[in-house]
């Protein structure tokens, strides 16, 4: 659920999104996890309350939480929802700097900002279970294990990415508007992003809106396929952003063909003016998780058009993802984890992906027949349970993500931002980055 950036990326100074860090890392060093679960009665007869952090959209609806309680008469569930992933982030790091006071029993966390939080695992519960071994693909399991095996966040959703296209748009350009035609104009199975672009130059030559909505959304999609982006994965030291090659040749790629062959619409995701945009033709195509269906859908609505193409640039790629962890501070920690194990069996994982399109990282929930039977009535009936389930399987593992990703990716993110909706010269802004990644003091 990114973004985010589960599913949100707004643009950020440095400074704010480190911030957090370091306060965190400053009050830490003298905190740590408590040994028990307090005054803890999962199974008992007093009446509890637990309370469930998340952010976005995570298909968690009253009838969902109700029946948890049906089955647990002594559990009320309680749901907070933060508006933002960076709201709910900068919640759970300021109250975890403070010792914990404050904090829901379950914390929602984005897949973006966990590694981070993972250098401090005392403050959460550990919630290896055998008897849940082989609930998830291997890949999420290891994005929230400690290297020394203790995993700190049940997997929720996964973005496995296919593309969105506004085939209305395509037949006005002379392109094919077919999902599958589409999967091959883009590439098929062996699509590269100069595919992608070229597909991009073709259409903005014979109409008015833009190829794709933005070069940070653009670049997220490519940088999310290289191992160790900003860290070594073998030490987890940062990369010098300076002598990064890979990324600044992404960098230079994805504003080449932003800028250079104007297929950006050179709008923000999130912002009023995107929001307008999908109701202005503003762009024809948008790099799209499961996740991003609703969005879409939400802004587009009566719009025509809209489809999903099986096939994504460079092979296969996921975008957000988030877990649930327990906070070792909590009182109630063991009922806690019962609830949070709950609510990622594949069973309430399905009913999450029919409320909300979070695909589901857990296996026997992304075969069942809910899933692979679903389709969506707004994307032409496109057949979006086994499209994203065919993108998931495309993914082979999950990129290298250290404790300073999220601030590096923060400084690329500025730049791309600054070019893209501003009009700077890419050099200068990129020089930017630099200067920002400097600031962090790595």
């Amino acid at each position: 659920m990114l973004d985010s950036t589960r599913h949100t990326r707004r643009t950020r100074r440095a400074v704010a999104a480190t911030a957090g860090i370091a306060t965190l890392a400053l009050a830490l060093t003298a905190c740590g996890g408590s040994d028990d679960g307090g005054d803890d009665n999962a199974s008992g007869d007093e009446k509890i309350t637990l309370t469930v952090a998340t952010f976005n959209q995570f298909g968690y609806t009253d009838e969902l939480l109700a029946a948890y309680t049906e089955e647990h008469p002594n559990v009320t569930v309680k749901q907070v929802v933060a508006p933002t992933s960076e709201e709910a982030r900068n919640n759970l790091t300021t109250k975890l700097a403070a010792g914990g006071a404050g904090l829901a029993d379950i914390e929602a966390i984005e897949v973006d900002w966990l590694p981070e939080l993972m250098t401090y695992p005392d403050l959460f519960e550990d919630l290896t279970d055998p008897e849940l071994d082989g609930r998830w693909v291997d890949w999420k399991v290891q994005q929230a294990t400690t290297p020394d095996g203790k995993l700190i966040g049940y997997g929720t959703d996964i973005g496995p990415e296919a593309i969105c296209y506004r085939a209305d748009l395509f037949e006005k350009a002379g392109l094919p508007t077919d999902r599958e035609e589409v999967a091959e104009l883009l590439g098929g199975e062996d699509a590269t992003w100069d595919d992608y672009f070229e597909a991009g130059k073709q259409f903005v030559a014979k109409s008015d809106s833009a190829w794709f909505d933005g070069a940070l959304p653009t670049y997220q999609g490519m940088v999310n396929q290289l191992d160790g982006a900003y860290e070594d994965p073998e030490t987890g030291e940062p990369k010098d952003l300076a002598s990064n090659t890979e990324v600044k040749d992404l960098y230079d790629q994805v504003l080449a063909a932003s800028v250079g062959d104007e297929l950006s619409a050179g709008l923000e995701q999130w912002s009023p003016d995107w929001d307008a945009g999908f109701q202005n033709d503003a762009w024809a195509t948008m790099l799209c998780p499961p996740w991003m269906t609703a969005s879409i859908e939400e802004r587009a609505g009566g719009v025509d058009g809209w489809d999903v193409a099986d096939v994504f640039p460079g092979g296969g790629g996921n975008w957000g993802g988030a877990f649930l962890s327990v906070p070792a501070s909590g009182p109630n920690a063991e009922a806690a984890k019962e609830l949070a194990a709950w609510l990622t069996d594949p069973e309430q994982q399905t009913t999450a992906y029919e409320n909300a399109n979070t695909f589901p990282s857990q296996v026997d929930a992304q075969a069942s027949d809910a899933v692979q039977s679903s389709t969506n009535p707004f994307f032409n009936d496109a057949p979006v349970g086994p499209i994203f389930s065919a993108r998931a399987q495309a993914i082979e593992s999950a990129p290298f993500k250290g404790e300073n990703y999220f601030s590096i990716h923060q400084s690329v993110q500025n730049a791309l931002n600054r070019v893209d909706l501003n009009g700077e010269d890419p050099e200068k802004s990129w020089q930017g980055a630099l200067d920002e990644y400097a600031s962090l003091g790595l």
